[in-house]
């Protein structure tokens, strides 16, 4: 194929994949907006997946480009997820043009869109740990003509180029935490966006700067590589069974054998009785059940599954990549698949153990009071460790290294309260 026809081939492959997250969009309830579109429209992403075939290139998912064993250490992230956390970034400063942008691990491919939105007057610093990966940022930009975007090799815990200061730092890697560097490299009113673990689970949190402290403006599902460096924490997957795991986070200690003992026991399961339409976003009932749980079990998990255990019916979580589930008393409870009626669907919750028709039936009033509270969408609030209780706002507490986290949700004011 000659090189005039492996562009169009390139072009074609590139428009498609944009209608195909442009309906993404629209089936998760978003609208892409126009200058992010554009940008998706106009970047080579075939430049920055070098050895990969063009149709690869342009598939909708991420592209894995260092491995160290099984483990991910580097990847162009999934063009879809891309452009959900450009659109945070952009609803939340009202546009990017002319801004000043960090992006925190770098892959090549995010800088360059990053360098389309701002334009000639704005700038985008891109950096990451690991000099293979920066080199072959820096190489893939060139090769683009994005010659304008900075390629730094640093870890990013720390400030990158003190005095410094960027309206939006997004960052492409899991983090279980924002170091103190962060919120400082921002402007008074700068934003963060950045996949954050919260209770096990991963969300692309859009935080705006409020002077010492954050606060969230949107989030979205999502999963990144995680951190290295200084700021990377350990997560941990115990195996209970045949393909079925507990992600546990935060220094948690659960006996393996003793969850797998209770899923040999017979499963009792609840259901809300409600009708939901699809778009229902059943990622924030996903953080409102910890956010309430914690409060009351002896320890909330994260169920995952591989699909032959989902299919072999030793487990049946509401999604297998991570479910919330608890431990109290020597019950295993996890949130359900849905049940399907029509176009609707109603939640439910399964446990097994001693207490296994109390600890669904406990789980599935957390459920209802979710829905009856106007299934409200999380806020979270991001203020340094050394803040007193008494300066926190009302919500679930989460402490972490440098930061004390509150994740709180409003009720819907026509709907119930809490």
């Amino acid at each position: 194929m000659s090189s005039v026809d492996t562009a169009s081939r390139a072009e074609e492959l590139r428009n498609a994949l944009v209608d195909t997250i442009i309906a993404d969009h629209e089936a998760k309830g978003l609208a892409m907006r126009a200058d992010v579109e554009r940008a998706l429209r106009t970047v080579p992403r075939e430049v920055f997946t070098p050895g990969v075939p063009v149709e690869d290139a342009y598939a909708n998912k991420a592209v894995i480009t260092i491995r160290c064993g099984p483990e991910t250490l580097s990847s162009v992230s999934a063009p879809y997820l891309i452009a959900e956390m450009l659109g945070q970034a952009a609803d939340a400063l009202g546009g990017l043009e002319g801004r000043d942008v960090l992006e925190i691990g770098s892959g090549g491919y995010n800088a360059a869109l990053i360098a389309e939105l701002v334009g000639p007057t704005g700038r985008v610093t891109t950096v990451d740990i690991l000099p293979e990966v920066t080199d072959r940022a820096a190489t893939c930009l060139a090769a683009a003509g994005y010659n304008g975007v900075t390629v730094v090799c640093a870890d990013a815990e720390h400030v990158i180029e003190p005095g410094r200061r960027y309206d939006l730092i997004i960052v492409t890697a899991g983090a279980w935490d924002i170091p103190p560097a962060w919120r400082e490299q921002l402007t008074d009113d700068g934003v963060i966006v950045v996949p954050l673990r919260t209770f096990g689970m991963t969300r692309s949190w859009a935080l705006r700067r409020s002077g010492d402290r954050l606060v969230s403006q949107s989030h979205r599902l999502c999963g990144f590589v995680s951190m290295q460096g200084d700021g990377a924490h350990e997560m941990r997957y115990v195996d209970i069974a045949d393909g079925v795991h507990l992600r546990l986070d935060q220094g948690q200690q659960v006996d393996p054998a003793v969850v797998a003992g209770l899923l040999t026991q017979p499963r009792r399961e609840a259901w809300a009785g409600v009708s939901l339409p699809p778009r229902t976003v059943l990622a924030d009932l996903d953080l409102w059940l910890p956010a309430r749980l914690t409060r009351e079990v002896a320890e909330f998990v994260v169920l995952s599954a591989q699909e032959e255990a989902v299919q072999s019916g030793i487990v049946a979580p509401a999604w297998r990549f991570g479910t919330p589930a608890a431990l109290d008393e020597g019950t295993f409870s996890y949130r359900s698949a849905l049940r399907w009626t029509g176009g609707m669907f109603d939640l439910g919750a399964y446990a097994h153990g001693p207490e296994a028709a109390a600890a669904a039936g406990r789980l599935v009033e957390h459920m209802l009071a979710w829905v009856d509270a106007g299934s409200p969408a999380p806020v979270l609030h991001v203020l340094p460790a050394r803040t007193p209780d008494g300066d926190l706002p009302e919500g679930a507490v989460l402490d972490k290294r440098h930061s004390r986290l509150v994740l709180a949700f409003t009720p819907d004011p026509e709907e119930g309260t809490l």
